[in-house]
């Protein structure tokens, strides 16, 4: 029996003579086998990405509509939530700390900022746990990881359709006419979506190896929140104090404030041009392009390794 087993294999009738068997990784490539979970190219990534938008919108619609099923105002609450949020803002700013001096036309100046501020903010927040939280689903199935975080943005975007509803409601009541102006709010979403959708693709790479992160991440855009104008007016700030270049270039051009002041000079007709920082459109589209396909391929580069270990 000892005899048998240390007697080497036969070759194969199809090798030559004297040809050493091919190795695993030679049959492999003859047969066409590839490594399983092996990451694709940049623009395969995309194709199986553009292949899979149905189940990204689908996914998308169906957490927004999951999100408040259980309570029993139910989809009411996506209008309440950020009118409510508007509404502590407005005491805590408008009234307690008077930031509404000099500020024409502040109830929808500052429920445009709350509202565009938290379309980044829970994109942001729901990138972070894209993978960490969904590790069920990313072993069970085989699909491009980019869908979750992209689909949680989606989310938020569709929920932010609501809040503008609200938000055109609150401009009509407060005496803001109706313009031409108003079409701009959709390439301001464009854009911010495509920021957004980056900065959470970017977040969800560092969260999956670092769970912690989703921790840390509401006190970090809590800080981003209060600078980037959302209760007061940067250009009365800037006006009013004399801060070093460096400061005020960094304030003009945070990308939060940018698309903020978009939303507002597109919807509130007391909000003038002159109130924009410099090149305004072009920081818009820079920090879309910069944020959009920087994040998406720093989240490609790490694909075969979500879910494992």
């Amino acid at each position: 029996m000892s005899q048998v087993l240390d007697t080497p294999p036969p070759s194969s009738p199809a090798d030559p003579p004297g040809r050493a068997a091919p190795s695993p990784a030679e049959l492999a490539a003859l047969h066409g086998l590839t490594v399983s979970g092996a990451r694709v190219s940049l623009a395969g990534y995309v194709r199986q990405l553009w292949q899979r938008r149905h189940f990204i919108t689908a996914f998308a619609t169906a957490k927004l509509t999951a999100q408040y099923s259980q309570a029993k105002l139910g989809q009411l609450w996506q209008i309440m939530t950020p009118l409510l949020n508007a509404a502590v803002y407005y005491f805590i700013f408008g009234v307690l700390m008077n930031s509404k001096r000099g500020v024409p036309d502040f109830v929808p100046f500052l429920v445009t900022g709350v509202f565009v501020f938290t379309f980044t903010q829970q994109s942001v927040l729901a990138g972070t746990r894209a993978i960490s939280g969904s590790l069920g689903l990313v072993r069970a199935l085989h699909f491009p990881r980019a869908a979750l975080p992209i689909s949680y943005c989606l989310q938020q975007l569709q929920q932010l359709l609501f809040s503008m509803c609200a938000l055109v409601v609150i401009c009509l009541a407060f005496g803001v006419p109706p313009a031409l102006s108003w079409l701009l709010a959709i390439p301001v979403l464009m854009l911010q979506f495509t920021f957004n959708a980056g900065l959470a693709l970017a977040m969800a790479r560092l969260g999956s190896k670092t769970p912690d992160l989703s921790q840390l991440m509401p006190f970090l855009l809590r800080t981003w929140m209060y600078t980037s104008g959302v209760m007061w007016s940067i250009e009365k700030v800037l006006s009013g104090h004399h801060l070093p270049s460096v400061v005020t270039l960094l304030i003009q051009a945070n990308p939060a404030a940018v698309y903020i002041d978009l939303m507002r000079f597109s919807l509130i007709d007391t909000f003038h041009a002159s109130q924009l920082p410099p090149h305004v459109w072009a920081l818009a589209l820079g920090w879309a392009l910069l944020a959009g396909i920087g994040g998406f391929i720093f989240f490609w580069q790490a694909e075969e390794t979500y879910g494992r270990g």
